[in-house]
Order: structure tokens, then sequence, then C-alpha cells
């Protein structure tokens, strides 16, 4: 029996990036390949076990930034890959990687899709790439939210960002849950807590990029901008759009618009 052909993905962070690129990757494991993916080994928890069929490969966060390009291929090239795709849309030491047709044109979620050869509406079949632990969500549920109460959730925090908007307008009386690291392993542990939820207000983040993916029918969902439209994804659902805040490079104003 042929053994199945190996594929190499080169997208170590973050979070975010991940959630976005997991169809890719699963794409490529319908057409038979063995999936090998390094990521940063704090990251791990919220893969593992929620995307099992890929193989997931810590690797150390250094300070050089090995991380992003040369250690993932070095782990990949020695595992033996028949392919190794680099995601990612620009990295300083590898100007290469931006010096293609659709690099000024495209979102770099787009980027993404582009290089690997994957058609862009495939980006939203994330339920297909995920495995969801509902014992695991359920807890978490019941530990955070009050019983019989209307409550929103808010993500404002994100590894090199923050955000703190005007809530006045969402009823005083729902409880507020907020979205922190370390307070469960993975993001996707947040999803039922989110599902139940009468509003979503959330930064441009990993939890924007799942809940937009999986397409949760959440009625209420409010989406805050932080970077320039090179570095902000496509969004597939319907989300109010609010104010960028003036520290964010979104805030900036671009073609003569007032």
């Amino acid at each position: 029996m042929s053994k199945k052909p190996k594929l190499g993905i080169i997208q170590s962070r973050g979070i975010g990036d991940i959630i976005i690129a997991l169809p890719i990757a699963r794409h490529y494991a319908d057409q038979g390949y063995d999936i090998h993916w390094p990521i940063c080994q704090e990251f791990m928890g919220n893969f593992q076990n929620h995307a099992p069929w890929v193989k997931w490969i810590p690797l150390p966060t250094d300070s050089r930034g090995d991380f992003f390009y040369k250690e993932p291929m070095t782990r990949l090239t020695n595992l033996g890959c028949d392919e190794i795709i680099c995601l990612y849309q620009a990295l300083s030491s590898h100007p290469e990687l931006s010096q293609v047709p659709w690099f000024q044109i495209q979102h770099f979620d787009e980027f993404k899709y582009t290089k690997a050869e994957v058609p862009f509406i495939e980006k939203w079949n994330l339920n297909q790439c995920v495995t969801r632990s509902l014992n695991t969500e359920i807890s978490l549920k019941n530990k955070l939210v009050k019983p019989n109460t209307n409550y929103y959730v808010t993500h404002f925090e994100g590894s090199d960002f923050n955000a703190d908007p005007d809530l006045t307008h969402l009823p005083p009386e729902w409880q507020r849950i907020d979205i922190r690291a370390g307070v469960t392993a993975s993001v996707f542990d947040w999803l039922t807590i989110i599902e139940g939820a009468e509003a979503l207000i959330c930064i441009d983040s990993c939890i924007a990029c799942m809940v937009d993916q999986l397409k949760l029918p959440i009625e209420n969902k409010y989406w805050i901008p932080r970077s320039h439209i090179h570095l902000t994804p496509v969004l597939g659902s319907q989300w109010t759009v609010l104010a960028a805040p003036d520290h964010s490079s979104a805030a900036q104003k671009i073609f003569g618009a007032r």
C-alpha cells in the first residue's frame, strides 16, 4: 500500500490566522494528504484536540523569529514533505513572499487561499474542520453564566491590541461575559456561550474569525476594526461594524476619504 503524500503548512501564528487557514488544510486532507503543521507551542491547546486530523508540531517561540519560517521549513523538510506551502502574506526576512501579482489587491486571508490554490469560499467550511467538545463548552457556560439570565459576550483583548468601546446601548440588566486568555484551554471552548448570547461585541480577532467562519446564527454581532485593509479579513456574514479606535491603523483615512 502506498503511503499518503505529506503536505506541510507554514503558518506558525497567530490563532486567528491558523483558524483562517484550517479549511485550506482540510481541502488537501480530503484529497488524500497527511497534513503536517508546525505552530507555536503556546497555541497547541487550541487545536490539538479540536483538529486531531492535523499532525500538529509544537515550535518554541524564539526572539530571532525563526519560528515564522526557518524552523518550520527545517522540520517539514526533515519529515520528507512532498509539498510545503508558506501561507504568510509577508515576512521581512523573505520579501519574495509578497512579490506576487495578487499581493496589492487582496486581503491577507484571500492571499492565503490564492497562494494555496484553494477556492476562497471554502474559508467558511470551518465546521468541517473542527471537532467540538460540548462537555467542556457546557461546563464553561455553567461556570460563567448565571442561570436564567440574558447575557452578552465581549472580546476586546488581542495579542497586540485592545479596545474599550461604549456599551451603554446594551440593557444594563444583561450579564457581561468577557472572553479572556487563560480562562480555558481553547478558543473553541467558548462556542456554546457565544451561541446563547443576546449579542457579541469583539475586535477583529480569532474569536471574530471563528464565529464568522462557523456561520454561527447570532443575530446581534458587532465587529471592531483594528488594522488597515491588507491585514483585515473578509467577513462572510452580517456584522455591525463599529468605529475603529483612534490608536488603530484602521482609523487612518485612505484614498482621500473624509
